[in-house]
């Protein structure tokens, strides 16, 4: 049986208006974390919760869902992987998930996550978790109220409710397993770090190095490793992200610190890799699973990609050490690539998720992820969170926040909503070292390449592989399609205990 191209063409062109309009919300909150007065931020929580509203109408119209269904009901002979077959699979599931929530709650869940970023952002700023406490509360309770409704059905735990938005299908028992094998694994690495009395000379990190040359400097490695700024702009905010506001028009936000040069420069290769992956996405079916990302995990493998394995590897230094040394400050030219290489490797407890290395970053995840399920299972209460998080540090990493903005206020995410997001971090970092090993047994060349700045090659067989599939398959299927092999822990180990004890010499 084949499909109904007319249906086929309406469900879409349905599909492509709420993506507008959801683009049209998504360009507000992006002016508000940029430049929008403070005074304006109630008239905009009201401005982008009417705009979500008019979205959650669209996705759950009944002549939508019913048109959903009976495609659904002629592709069931179509090739699974296919355009179409994606297409109506998804926009189903979309539409089925929707639909369990009224209009009411969605714009309550707007309007507190909305306020909760503008409160989260002063209680932050004034260094004061009581500021936020109020708003935090009463957005765990509607998250738990949407939790809730969105497992009717099914056996799913209110956690794992949450998380399929972001990493559809994910279980909490089998996350809580994986990252069980991963600290397992890197707690003795790290340990025995530090007890290597190899240590990194960290000065050539610390500068000071000026603001507006970092900026320019970020610039210059977002463009060269492919971000095309036609199609982009790289901005400052206090906590970097990047947003999609259209097929060609994607926002990279980034933060720089005089005295430490690796946060604004990885954060933006970070952010860069994240707007890579939506520039290489097939922009004639944005708006649709075909030309949308495949999952929060496999968005999260292209930032940490082109962040970790390629920029803090030695090759990328190689390159990158002569223009840093023009750019930045001429001092640096009696600093190897090897220094260098070394000091953005360096490991050690730290207290800022964004800015920790490569062996503890999935520790602060571990925390994070036991945290957010403890206060959606209501086992932790806003109140007690403060001096959970901060025993957590203590006790996982020998180190205690003194503070409200460098512990429990350093993220974003709970003040969005974004309960289930993190796992998809250290998933990210997963898949991204299955498909760096991937690419290396691919590309031979690979190494020169980075070393020489031709990072054409890599991004053109990441576009092919991983970015213009789009959502046809998911992210087990994608990596089993790209890896030949099942998504697992053993690659990051691999390539994290081959770089750190070569250069820790443990």
């Amino acid at each position: 049986m084949s499909i109904d191209d007319r249906i086929f063409a309406d469900v879409c062109d349905h599909a492509r208006k709420a993506a507008m309009l959801q683009t049209i919300a998504d360009t507000l909150e992006w002016d508000e974390r940029t430049g929008m007065p403070s005074a304006a931020g109630e008239y905009r929580a009201q401005q982008v919760s009417t705009l979500r509203a008019q979205v959650h109408r669209l996705r759950t119209d009944a002549k939508y869902g019913e048109q959903l269904a009976t495609l659904s009901e002629q592709a069931a002979e179509l090739p699974p992987h296919g355009d179409h077959a994606a297409t109506i699979r998804e926009l189903h599931v979309d539409f089925r998930r929707d639909s369990k929530l009224p209009e009411d709650l969605v714009q309550r869940l707007s309007l507190a996550t909305v306020r909760g970023q503008q409160s989260w952002d002063a209680a932050r700023k004034a260094d004061d978790y009581r500021q936020f406490k109020p708003a935090l509360a009463e957005i765990l309770a509607l998250k738990k109220e949407q939790a809730d409704r969105y497992r009717e059905g099914s056996d799913a735990t209110l956690y794992e409710s949450l998380l399929d938005e972001f990493e559809p299908g994910g279980r909490e028992a089998k996350l809580a397993e994986v990252f069980q094998q991963l600290r397992s694994e890197l707690v003795p690495m790290i340990e025995a770090i530090g007890r290597s009395p190899n240590q990194p000379d960290l000065q050539c990190v610390r500068g000071p190095f000026d603001l507006d040359r970092q900026r320019a400097f970020s610039h210059r490695v977002c463009e060269s490793i492919g971000f095309d700024f036609s199609r982009g702009r790289l901005d400052e905010t206090s906590h970097p992200f990047c947003t999609t506001l259209g097929p060609d028009d994607i926002r990279i936000l980034t933060r720089y610190e005089s005295t430490w040069l690796p946060g604004g420069l990885y954060g933006s290769m970070h952010e860069a890799g994240h707007g890579i992956y939506e520039q290489g996405l097939r922009a004639d079916w944005f708006g649709l699973p075909p030309g949308s990302y495949a999952s929060l995990s496999v968005h999260e493998s292209q930032s940490r990609l082109w962040e970790n394995q390629v920029g803090r590897s030695r090759a990328f230094w190689q390159w990158l050490l002569p223009q840093a040394t023009e750019m930045l400050d001429s001092s640096l030219e009696g600093v190897s690539a090897d220094e260098f290489y070394f000091a953005t490797n360096a490991v050690g407890p730290s207290l800022i998720r964004v800015e920790a290395d490569e062996a503890t970053y999935n520790l602060h995840i571990i925390i994070r992820f036991d945290l957010e399920r403890q206060l959606i299972a209501g086992d932790l209460s806003v109140d007690q969170l403060p001096e959970a998080w901060n025993a957590r540090y203590e006790s996982d990493l020998g180190i205690r926040p003194n503070s409200d903005a460098d512990g429990v206020l350093q993220d974003v995410h709970w003040s969005a909503g974004l309960f289930g997001y993190f796992p998809t971090y250290t998933l990210g970092n997963l898949i991204a070292a299955q498909l760096f090993a991937t690419v290396q047994a691919a590309m031979p060349d690979l190494e020169h390449q980075i070393a020489t700045g031709e990072f054409g090659p890599l991004r053109h067989w990441l576009r092919k592989n991983v970015h213009e599939p789009g959502k046809c398959f998911r992210t087990t299927q994608l990596v089993q399609k790209v890896t030949g092999n099942d998504l697992s822990a053993a690659p990051l180990i691999s390539y994290l205990k081959g770089k750190l004890s070569s250069l820790y010499q443990i």
